[in-house]
């Protein structure tokens, strides 16, 4: 514990656990003796921070959080998992984060400068990349994936398993029981794929020309006459410079827990 962290008189920090320089902790808020707690990491009040968990520099915690908790699952053993958290993320009120399992990765890992809304949960053995929004109660069961610059809107819910590319967007109160590609815009209640992400490339500067370009892919893969796997080796030929198109394509080889989310025909 750093001299420069501002812990307030109510608060309950562990003499084993380690602090970085100016860190706050408000009041009643609980850090467990194998908590690492990185540089300018402010905790407001009532947050619980327990187990084998890191949180990365510059970070906020926001009142009622819980990380590091052990995970809902039925043949975790009291095994000595991790939760690792990167850096500058924003964590609002009453999000939940558990750590993984023996069975899984043994950590549930978030990437850096995500904003995770009040009420999301992140299950065990999660990977989550950075910049990415969790919006309101967004619910991830465990082993799923996250790619980068993701959108997942309010109240979505994420079937263990399921991956989620990089700039792919997910429509409030969805359910996701298959993979989403990224660049993908993805809803419904068993949700299907809408097509492009176009406002989020936008967003991030994607050109006319790569924009135009996934389009073309999208329709040959998505929307063209044929069985899917003729399209896929087609797409693969005529896309092989493309690195955005290629993207997508690795995502889709490197699939095998889940079916691919489609547009509904």
């Amino acid at each position: 514990m750093t001299q420069s962290s501002n812990i307030h008189p109510s608060a309950i920090v562990a003499s084993t656990a380690s602090l970085g320089s100016g860190v706050e902790i408000g009041a009643f808020s609980v850090i467990g003796e194998h908590a690492v707690i990185g540089d300018n990491v402010k905790i407001h009040h009532h947050v619980v921070i327990d187990g084998n968990t890191k949180i990365g520099d510059g970070c906020e915690i926001f009142p009622f959080a819980s990380l590091g908790l052990p995970p809902q699952h039925i043949h975790y053993k009291g095994e000595p998992s991790e939760l690792i958290i990167g850096k500058n993320n924003l964590i609002r009120e009453q999000v939940t984060m558990h750590r993984g399992t023996e069975i899984g990765n043994m950590r549930t890992v978030v990437g850096d400068n995500n904003f995770i809304f009040v009420g999301a949960h992140i299950a065990h053995d999660c990977i989550i990349g950075s910049h990415n929004i969790l919006a309101n109660y967004v619910g991830i069961g465990g082993h799923v994936e996250v790619g980068d610059y993701a959108y997942l809107g309010a109240y979505s819910a994420y079937h263990q398993f399921v991956r989620i590319g990089s700039y792919s967007i997910i429509g409030g109160q969805s359910t996701i029981v298959n993979d989403v590609i990224p660049f993908g815009n993805a809803s419904g209640p068993r949700a299907t794929l809408n097509g492009l992400n176009i406002t989020g490339m936008k967003r991030r500067d994607f050109s006319s020309a790569q924009i135009k370009m996934l389009r073309k892919f999208f329709t040959l893969l998505f929307e063209a006459d044929g069985v899917f796997s003729e399209r896929l080796a087609q797409a693969k030929a005529e896309f092989s410079d493309n690195e955005e198109a290629m993207s997508i394509l690795q995502f889709i080889e490197d699939g095998d827990a889940r079916a691919l989310c489609h547009p509904q025909r």
